[in-house]
């Protein structure tokens, strides 16, 4: 947690909280209310999908708090896009000294309860990993099996992509906008433009020794 300019900072022992909604539409009336019954002092807020990772108001709250803090939240939910990322949180503060409170989950790490809850959650979240990790690997060997090929080609070999490539080029055609033509991506035409042009150079080479 940030120490940083602790002189400017009330005395260790505040109650923090973070909010967070869906879309503008939403309200945070109610879990402001809640957190203010639950008397916290200071708040920090996002509105976005919890999917998304850039969240700044939890960004600052994380780097605001310090050990001694509590952070308050409305539902454990609020800090994370998914259970690995809301445990990950979790563990950042717990580790850092920080106490953590979600007034409907019913869940208060300063106490043992509320400690061994959190200890549930982080093997749920363990297992989940280990769950996304066995998927992956599975369906990459399905894919595999299947004769899909994973990574970039060693070589450019597409004669009518080169060809089309070229001629866009010629008539003013942007490097975007080739590739998104040619369902390529920037690097993979510039190899196209690199490869055919060495062609015609040794081409050029050949025709002058002969």
């Amino acid at each position: 947690m940030s120490h940083e300019n602790d002189v400017d900072r009330n005395p260790v022992g505040q109650r923090i909280g973070y909010t967070r909604v869906s879309t503008i539409a939403q309200t945070l009336a109610q879990q402001n209310d809640a957190l203010a019954k639950a008397a916290v002092t200071k708040m920090f807020s996002d509105i976005m999908s919890g999917g998304r990772d850039d969240r700044p108001g939890l960004a600052e709250l994380m780097a605001y708090v310090r050990e001694g803090d509590t952070v308050v939240v409305w539902k454990l939910d609020r800090l994370g896009r998914n259970t690995l990322h809301i445990l990950e949180t979790v563990k950042a503060l717990t580790n850092g000294g920080v106490t953590l409170v979600s007034v409907t989950d019913g869940i208060d790490s300063s106490t043992p309860a509320g400690r061994m809850m959190i200890g549930v959650l982080g093997s749920l979240a363990e297992y989940e990993r280990e769950l996304v990790k066995e998927r992956t690997a599975l369906k990459r060997a399905s894919s595999r099996a299947n004769g899909t090929r994973f990574g970039r080609p060693r070589k450019v070999g597409d004669a009518e992509h080169i060809a089309t490539a070229r001629r866009m080029k010629a008539d003013g055609h942007s490097a975007k906008d080739i590739a998104k033509y040619l369902g390529v991506s920037r690097a993979t035409l510039y190899r196209y433009l690199v490869d055919e042009e060495a062609a015609d150079a040794e081409a050029g080479r050949l025709t002058l020794a002969v």
